[in-house]
């Protein structure tokens, strides 16, 4: 419907959104955090009235409330909304609202707002929603009316927190230790976090956060903001003189790669944003939307076994029918034959792009492989990297006109390797028609879909002119045909680990690589950070050999699997290399995972906020509250022994619970046991004992970890 009154108040989850365009101007924020119940018109102008600033002699730097869309024509000094111009012309647009039309719904409360720049012939339509979940996503669509091309610099959308925020956090990483966060005051000023290699990078900020000061898991409100989108972006946090407190996003396009020709538009990518009193109420909100999706995987998520760190290039039917069978005999559900099945492939230096089975390696075909897996009750996947070319190819060698290159060859190589220009027809059909050949004749179930190589200087041949933006877009045209044209697949985004997480990839694929460090103790860390987004279910998490690949720190099978445990399972340590004792217990663990695997990927994901920084205490609670399973690991030598109680977070305060300290694996050297964890049939306590003042916890050595399991009496 068509609204009358300039102030709209949406709904949804807990979460309030109010939102004027009065003055035709468009959209501004007067409240976006916890639901403010049923609010009359007249509350609605009153909030506009006691929220407007008093103004002096000049509005300018004076435009609060807090708007998404900023314009310099209406006295916004920070960083603009629009950025293009007609060949310098034209750079500075004043929209005016021209309509506004509000959609209400039980999954979804949806704002519109269509505006216009006559004089500079351009529209510009502006779409908030409120989900069912609590979570607020914001787009944009700008169009251009005029005679001659118009070129969208930037296009960047916001949202307001409140001067309560006084502290930002985003993440920071590299290869191997991805999602490590950083804190600094919210000065005046501007943060920016940038990503510029064509995809959002072991670096991401991965969400741009703002709350009170000290804001934990469990306490402090908290906002933040995220951008669903896997090429270049931006992610800011701005507070303006005038005292606005703003986050941010959009793309970041090279020079020339977003023209509008004349009666052509484009829409940006959702800028998602959500709050909570806690980190784990912010993440809650963007959980409970991802598996409100129809696309979200529904099935048990399969446990897999991934033959990169077992055998790595060295592939030998006989050796991987045996690794199969070792798989299977634990409970394995998928089998992923990891890179070096291609042709010439023996090492990273080269064939990539040659997508065809190697007939030295595999004289028969991988069929016999897959059969296999299959007739032991597995499904199979296969690893590609459609969006790269090792220059040692075949089809470099045939086309070298679609390897990106800006004007100086095909650049620097990274891992022996440089990028595909999927934005050539005919290089998107060759690679679409290769993987959609392998996929149909092996019966490939799940694709492992990797990225390892930065689009630094990403020139589309002949012309050389940037080509990342249309990159991406092709990465997204391409999982979405092989999807259509193979129901049922399944598709992983990896990108040398955790390099390409992010909501826009996610709307296409069903899980992500969270990073290639297995190592539990970095693992810990990284996982709890992706699930600030990411829900456990679509998170890859993997038990990795004792003496980890990536940082050669050795432990014990249980603490690995402990960790593995609150993600989408896999194994990738060498099982032709275990001991029968290692291979029961692999069992056991996996047994251990499927028979938990439905609250662990359905129920709410929660951390304990602790006073020593040597514990973790993180856990998941069904959304009932009838049943949690928790663990308890020590990261470092805490400085007072024993560790005292620990407050176990997320319980129905009124309901009691039974807890026990579980393994599915007989333990020892587990440290040394408090008295309540003798008692067979566990413990009961009210929940309000339980996450008020706690149980003891098990003393433990560094790197090491118990489960509790808990039940609603």
């Amino acid at each position: 419907m068509t609204v009358e009154t300039p102030v709209v108040h949406l709904r949804g989850g807990g979460t309030s959104l109010v939102v004027t365009t009065s003055g035709a101007r468009l959209p501004r924020v007067l409240h976006w955090g916890p639901d403010l119940g049923d609010l009359t018109d007249a509350d609605l102008a009153t909030m506009e009235t006691t929220a407007s600033p008093a103004i002096g002699d000049s509005a300018v730097t004076y435009p609060q409330p807090v708007p998404v869309v900023a314009q310099l024509a209406e006295g916004w000094l920070g960083r603009p909304g629009v950025v293009g111009d007609r060949s310098g012309a034209h750079w500075a647009p004043r929209f005016v609202v021209d309509d506004v039309v509000v959609e209400r719904a039980s999954d979804v409360q949806r704002l519109r707002v269509a505006s216009s720049d006559d004089a500079y012939a351009l529209t510009l339509g502006v779409e908030l929603e409120v989900l069912a979940s609590g979570l607020v996503r914001v787009r944009a669509e700008v169009g251009n009316r005029g005679g001659a091309p118009y070129e969208v610099r930037a296009l960047e959308l916001g949202l307001p927190v409140p001067p309560t925020a006084t502290e930002l956090c985003d993440l920071a990483g590299r290869w191997a230790l991805e999602r490590v966060p950083q804190r600094r005051p919210f000065d005046v000023g501007t943060w920016v976090r940038e990503s510029r290699g064509g995809k959002p990078g072991l670096e991401h900020a991965f969400m741009m956060l703002a709350g009170e000061q000290g804001f934990a898991n469990r306490s402090g409100r908290v906002w933040g903001v995220h951008l669903g989108w896997s090429g270049n972006h931006a992610l800011v946090a701005e507070r303006t003189p005038a005292g606005s407190r703003r986050l941010s996003g959009g793309e970041l396009p090279w020079p020339g790669e977003l023209v509008l020709e004349p009666g052509t538009s484009s829409t940006t990518p959702w800028l998602y944003g959500s709050w909570g009193e806690g980190l784990d109420d912010l993440s809650h909100r963007v959980h409970r939307w991802m598996r409100s999706r129809p696309t979200h995987p529904r099935a048990p998520r399969p446990v897999l076994l991934n033959t990169w760190e077992a055998v790595y290039f060295q592939h030998d039917l006989a050796t991987l029918e045996r690794l199969a069978e070792a798989g299977a005999a634990v409970g394995v559900e998928r089998f992923v034959l990891d890179d070096g099945w291609f042709t010439g492939r023996r090492d990273d230096t080269t064939s990539l792009g040659d997508w065809t089975v190697d007939s030295t390696v595999w004289p028969d075909g991988i069929d016999a492989l897959a059969d296999r897996v299959r007739e032991l009750g597995m499904d199979f996947g296969i690893w590609f990297e459609p969006e790269m070319v090792n220059l040692d190819s075949d089809l470099a060698r045939n086309h070298p006109e679609w390897v990106f290159d800006a004007g100086h060859g095909p650049g620097m190589a990274s891992r022996h390797q440089h990028v595909l220009d999927l934005a050539h027809p005919e290089a998107y059909r060759h690679v679409r028609d290769a993987m959609s050949e392998v996929v149909d004749r092996l019966g490939v179930a799940y694709v492992k879909w990797d990225h390892n190589r930065y689009l630094l200087d990403a020139g589309h041949t002949p012309t050389g002119r940037a080509g990342v933006r249309e990159q991406t877009l092709a990465a997204y045209a391409l999982m979405a045909e092989l999807k259509e044209r193979h129901p049922g697949l399944e598709i992983e985004s990896c990108a040398s680990g955790g390099g390409r997480v992010d909501l826009g990839v996610l709307q296409l694929t069903d899980r992500v690589w969270a990073s290639d460090c297995n190592d539990p103790h970095d693992r810990l860390e990284i996982q709890r950070w992706t699930r600030l987004l990411v829900p456990p279910e679509l998170q890859g998490t993997h038990i990795g050999a004792r003496e980890s690949h990536t940082t050669h720190r050795v432990h014990p099978l249980d603490f690995r699997a402990q960790v593995a445990l609150w993600g989408h399972l896999g194994i990738e340590t060498n099982l032709l290399e275990a001991s029968p004792d290692e291979l029961d217990e692999v069992r056991a663990w996996v047994a251990f995972h499927q028979a938990h695997r439905s609250l662990l990927h359905s129920g709410d994901v929660v951390h304990a906020d602790l006073g020593d920084p040597a514990l973790r205490l993180e856990g998941v609670v069904a959304t009932n509250r009838s049943e949690a399973i928790f663990q308890l690991a020590v990261v470092d030598r805490p400085i007072t022994w024993p560790p005292g109680r620990v407050a176990v977070p997320g319980l129905d305060p009124e309901r009691r619970y039974r807890v026990r300290q579980v393994s599915p694996v007989e333990r020892s050297g587990s440290g040394v046991l408090p008295p309540w964890t003798a008692v067979e049939e566990g413990v009961v306590l009210p929940g309000v004992v339980l996450s008020q003042v706690g149980i003891e916890a098990t003393s433990l050595d560094p790197d090491r970890g118990v489960l509790w399991h808990l039940t609603a009496e």
